[in-house]
């Protein structure tokens, strides 16, 4: 029987990726250029919930206007977000959001650069039809 409880170093860059995803869901690091620079990685890809295809640049520039990102606006809620190492360096985080009661499954990659830091990869969002 193989063991799949994670070590230590495989829970830490769980938690990184996890603690990145949450920063993105935050208004005032969606309203941040510079904030939001720091967690893409430049080869940074989208599908979104509709469907579009995003860039890197395409992502930062249009963040602030996405949803969830107005200080008084409305929230994304995520919840079930769990992670699994798939490589040193690669983190799959898989989870749902609500916002406004549309429902979202979500998936993202978290690659650690060089300079140690965590930066998401790819990221897709599938809409979750109502009941």
């Amino acid at each position: 029987m193989i063991d799949s409880t994670p070590t230590g170093a495989e829970q830490a860059a769980i938690a990184a990726a996890i603690d990145g995803e949450l920063r993105l869901l935050d208004p005032a690091v969606r309203l941040s250029a510079t904030e939001a620079r720091r967690l893409f990685d430049p080869a940074f890809t989208e599908v979104g919930a509709s469907g579009r295809r995003w860039t890197y640049e395409e992502m930062l520039a249009a963040l602030p206007e996405l949803e969830g990102s107005a200080e008084d606006g409305p929230r994304i809620k995520p919840s079930r977000m769990r992670g699994e190492l798939l490589a040193p360096g690669l983190v799959h985080l898989t989870y749902e959001t609500v916002v406004e009661g549309r429902r979202a499954r979500r998936s993202s990659i978290w690659r650690q650069v060089d300079d140690a830091a965590w930066r998401l990869y790819y990221h897709q969002g599938t809409p979750v039809p109502e009941a």
